[in-house]
């Protein structure tokens, strides 16, 4: 599978908010593995934070993974973030499996400064009840925030926005 390109004009890092997808390597179901699952979300939210981004929501489906993230600081470059996640997961269950984890390159939607992020949040994290994996987002074990709780991000979005998102 070819890289996605990025969008020309479009630096990827300092302050903004990306939606960020990524996919196995064809398509395995990595995170059925959910001890393998949570190692890689505390992995994400602990470079998040080196890499001076804030994790506003995650999913971790079976085989790809969703992430809302939001640059706290002029110097947060999204590449940079994926890169060290990627290759630090992909590591860990090289080690395990024997086989790679990642397929190359990754998706992004950079948010408009006008787009409710909490909208996108609950978004991300219902993802698993639309799939049928869960019937409730809190539920499900891969999902979560660094800035909110799964029923702060319902609750917000139900009394602030009452609109549902699409990519």
């Amino acid at each position: 599978m070819a890289r996605p390109r990025r969008l020309t004009g479009v630096s990827y890092v300092g302050p903004a908010a990306y939606f960020v997808t990524t996919c196995t390597l064809s398509r395995i179901r990595v995170f059925d593995d959910i001890e393998f699952g949570r190692e890689a979300a505390t992995l994400l939210v602990a470079y998040s934070a080196r890499h001076s981004f804030a994790v506003s929501a995650y999913c971790l489906m079976p085989d790809h993974a969703h992430v809302l993230v939001t640059g706290t600081t002029p110097e947060a470059s999204l590449s940079s973030l994926v890169r060290i996640w990627k290759q630090v997961t992909g590591y860990r269950w090289q080690a395990r499996q024997g086989q790679r984890l990642w397929q190359p390159g990754y998706f992004e939607r950079v948010l408009r400064p006008d787009e409710p992020s909490l909208t996108v949040a609950r978004y991300i994290i219902e993802n698993p009840v639309r799939a049928g994996l869960a019937r409730s987002a809190a539920s499900y074990p891969l999902t979560g925030s660094s800035v909110y709780s799964v029923d702060e991000i319902v609750d917000a979005v139900q009394i602030d926005f009452g609109c549902r998102w699409r990519p």
